[in-house]
Formats: C-alpha cells, sequence, structure tokens
C-alpha cells in the first residue's frame, strides 16, 4: 500500500466518518477535522520518519511508512480506536505505560505452563512474547491496542499486525499487516455505523449483481461479493449469503439462523417478508432437534430476549404448529404441492413409522450438573430401554414386501433408517426436477431454504445436491 493509495482510502473513511458523526453520542469533533474533512494530521516527512526508524532501531514496515507519509498520526480509527501515533509518539509497548499487558499475559501463560490438570496453552505463551517485543501504534482506545511484531516479517517486509481488545475474549487477533489491520477496522466502521455514501451505494450494486449471478446458477463469484459486503454490514448480503450457504452445508442451517436472527447490528432481518415463511420455520426446528431439553436455542433466545411483537409473532406460530393438520409451505403453490406429494409419499412408508429409541433414551435420561476441569459442564445417565415391537417394511428375497415385527427397538430403528436412506436417495431426482417450479416469494429469496424445516428433506439434501439446486438457473426464464 503506497502513499498513492493510502491518501484517497482515508480520505474517503475521513468523509464517511465525518458525515456520520453524531455529536450528541460521540462527542464534539475538532475544529480542524471538520474543516479539512480530514481525520488525519500533515504527512510526515522523510527525516521525520528516518529519525522515528533510528530511535526505534528498527526500519518501519512498508504500509506504516507510506501510512505516516500521508498522515503523521490518526484519529478515530474506526468505533474503538481514538488515536493512533505519529513518528514521535511510536514506541515498544515494554518502554510505555501499557506495559502492564505484557505482565497480564506473562501471569497467564504462567498460569497456564503451572497448571497441574491442564495442558500448556501455545498461544498464551506465544502471546506474551510477541507483547514483549512489539511496538505499540495506537495511543488511546476503547481498552482496544494496534501492536507490529518486528519478528514476525513476511515476503513484503510487512510486519504481522495484532488488534488487542480486552473486551472482545479473543486475545491477540493477527493481520498479515497494519494496512490489513486498518482496512478490517474500516470495515468494522460501516457494519457499526451504517454510513451513508459511495462505499454503501458501491456495495448494494454489487450485491444487486451477485444475487442475479446467483439466480442464474453461479456460487463462487456471489459468495466471495456477498461475505465481504457482509463484513461491510449489508444486510441485505447476509440474507442472501445465509441461503447460500445453507444449500452448501448439510446443517448450516442450523449453525447460521442464530448468526440471523439474532445479529444485532440488522434488526431489520426480523421484519424482512422473508421471515416469517422461509427463515421461522428454520428456527423451530432447530429449537427441535438441540442436543439437550433445557439447552440454548434460536427460539427460546428470541422468546426470552426479543421485542414484544416477536414474542408475540413466536406464540402465534407455535399454537399454528400445534394445531391438528398443520403443514409446512414450501413456497410458492406449485412448488408447494409437488414438494408435497414428495413428503408424504416418504412418510406413509413404514420405514418412517418406526420410533427412535434412541431419541427416546436420551429425553428420559436424567440430567445433572458437574464441573470438569473447574468448568461447568453436564453429565447425562442414559436410561434402560424396554424391548418393543416396532412394524417395519423390508423386501424379501424374492423382491416382495412384507411386514415384519421385530422386537430388538435399536436394531429394528437402525434396518428402519437404512430403509429411509434409500427412500431418501430415491427421492431426489424427483426433488430436483420439482425445483423448476420453484418461484422466488421475494427479490432476496434465491433458495428454498424453507426446505431444511423438515428433517426428511434436510437429510436428503447433501452438500453436493444443495450445490446442485445453487446451479440450477432460478429466475423462471
Amino acid at each position: 500500500m503506497n502513499r498513492e493509495q493510502w491518501r484517497p482510502f482515508l480520505q474517503q473513511w475521513s468523509e464517511e466518518w465525518i458525515d456520520s458523526h453524531d455529536s450528541e453520542k460521540d462527542g464534539e469533533l475538532d475544529e480542524a477535522v471538520v474543516r479539512d474533512r480530514w481525520l488525519g494530521f500533515a504527512p510526515a516527512s522523510e527525516e521525520e520518519i528516518a529519525a522515528a526508524e533510528a530511535r526505534l532501531g528498527r526500519t518501519l514496515p512498508p504500509s506504516l511508512r507510506e501510512f505516516l507519509a500521508v498522515t503523521n498520526g490518526w484519529r478515530d480509527a474506526g468505533c474503538f480506536l481514538y488515536r493512533l501515533a505519529g513518528t514521535a509518539e511510536l514506541e515498544w509497548l515494554a518502554d510505555t505505560d501499557r506495559s502492564y499487558l505484557i505482565e497480564i499475559y506473562d501471569e497467564l501463560a504462567e498460569d497456564n505452563a503451572d497448571g497441574e490438570e491442564e495442558e500448556e496453552d501455545p498461544d498464551v505463551i506465544n502471546e506474551a512474547e510477541v507483547l514483549r517485543r512489539s511496538l505499540l501504534v495506537s495511543l488511546e482506545g476503547d481498552a482496544a491496542d494496534v501492536f507490529l511484531d518486528p519478528e514476525d516479517v513476511n515476503e513484503r517486509g510487512e510486519w504481522t499486525a495484532y488488534w488487542l481488545a480486552s473486551w472482545s475474549g479473543e486475545g491477540l487477533e493477527p493481520y498479515d499487516s497494519f494496512y490489513e489491520l486498518m482496512y478490517d477496522q474500516y470495515k468494522s466502521f460501516h457494519a457499526l455505523r451504517q454510513p451513508q455514501g459511495e462505499t454503501k451505494d458501491r456495495w448494494d450494486t454489487k450485491v444487486e449483481e451477485a444475487r442475479r449471478a446467483a439466480l442464474r446458477g453461479e456460487i463462487e463469484g456471489p459468495l466471495k461479493v456477498l461475505t465481504e459486503a457482509e463484513d461491510f454490514g449489508n444486510e441485505r448480503a447476509l440474507l442472501l449469503r445465509f441461503q447460500m450457504l445453507t444449500m452448501l452445508g448439510s446443517g448450516q442451517h442450523q449453525a447460521g439462523i442464530s448468526h440471523v436472527v439474532n445479529h444485532a447490528h440488522h434488526p431489520g432481518i426480523l421484519r424482512h417478508p422473508l421471515f416469517l415463511p422461509e427463515l421461522l420455520p428454520l428456527v423451530f426446528e432447530e429449537d427441535r432437534t438441540r442436543d439437550l431439553p433445557h439447552g440454548w436455542s434460536t427460539l427460546r433466545f428470541c422468546q426470552e430476549n426479543g421485542p414484544e411483537w416477536l414474542q408475540t409473532l413466536l406464540a402465534d406460530q407455535e399454537a399454528r404448529r400445534a394445531a391438528p393438520g398443520f403443514r409446512l409451505s414450501f413456497g410458492n403453490p406449485e412448488f408447494d404441492a409437488a414438494v408435497h406429494r414428495i413428503v408424504d409419499r416418504l412418510a406413509a412408508d413404514p420405514a418412517f413409522q418406526a420410533g427412535d429409541p434412541y431419541e427416546e433414551q436420551r429425553q428420559n435420561a436424567t440430567y445433572e450438573e458437574v464441573w470438569v476441569d473447574g468448568q461447568p459442564a453436564i453429565r447425562m445417565e442414559m436410561q434402560s430401554l424396554t424391548a418393543s415391537s416396532v412394524l417395519m417394511s423390508e423386501e424379501s428375497e424374492d423382491g416382495v414386501p412384507a411386514d415384519v415385527e421385530v422386537h430388538d427397538p435399536f436394531g429394528a430403528y437402525d434396518r428402519a433408517r437404512e430403509r429411509q436412506g434409500q427412500l431418501i436417495d430415491a427421492a431426489w431426482p424427483e426433488l430436483k426436477e420439482a425445483m423448476r417450479l420453484w418461484r422466488p416469494l421475494h427479490e432476496d429469496h434465491i433458495a428454498p431454504v424453507v426446505l431444511f424445516a423438515d428433517p426428511v428433506l434436510a437429510e436428503m439434501i447433501t452438500e453436493e445436491r444443495g450445490r446442485e439446486i445453487l446451479s440450477m438457473c432460478r429466475t423462471g426464464d
């Protein structure tokens, strides 16, 4: 990153920061910042940079050196860094009043090494060593700092940069260079503040292009765009990317639905037209399949912490789902009817009537809170299960189906599950053909993720098959 690239980047950051600034919440900006529309200072001269390098005994890494040649220090590098050092303020951390950070990590490393029951954590020990030799670049922040490690240099001469925020719980977070760290802070500023301007407009345009490309059957290109746009706080990218990742990964709907629904910076997702038909069924399915009876779930979190209107919506949905004859809707009428034909046929097969003795055993288990290695944990005691009869359909040697009564609940269920898998695999071509009938319910609807709210369909759509669906043209042309 040379100074010709730093200047326009920092100028744009300055203008977006100033335009989005709220003086009542953030305090007043310096007069010079408002006047010049610039968060930085005058450029450092070559003499000033050389003097800093002589004092420190090291040649500064390229991206920091070029940064200083554009601005000798910086204000408000994101929402948690209030001042970055200029040439005269750069110091080795060990020589500053924040050297207590080294002491803290030394103590953590010592405690870790002396632990009798726990293994050493090499990351904690390494972090203490990194801090001891690091250059402190930040001057003021919200319990957040920036360091550069002169002993970890890449082929471009860049020192590894570290972000450390005591409230994050992440420890030292590494970046390839000072510029990469600054760019990440810029993205964080956009995600938190949502400033209007050229950057937001550019990402809105890219997200729309990615949406259209995804509907045409492209995958990798749109995903790359949506991932970065989400880092910039683009709510639409969050929703579109979730749909693609859900189709690409078996179980991703459960790993990702909490991220989408509980995302603090995107409350608009809860009021999006797709929330009720496509996302909410996944919330209920995640709750149904969570591992422990009293475990955390997105549904439980929303019921206890959501706004009143959301709690009312959830209560209404629970009542509807408990009513006799409730059926999931899989989207537009033609597609919904085709999918239900598949699901109803599978559900009617005797193999799908077999009860799950493993689940019954889990439900009858007793749970006790215990402490393991100083941490709270749950101990589960399984109860014995009485033998019961299971009726399932099997094929005899001559290929004629025959009902077989089995008195081994676990063995019978395992055979039923094998049969279920065969039936599910056989039904996949029919579901794939039904995709030709699918139509988006909204312009932000690019994939039928509600299919994963049905456990049979969720099992059917493997990662490979999800990729097949995404590769289909879904524009309706």
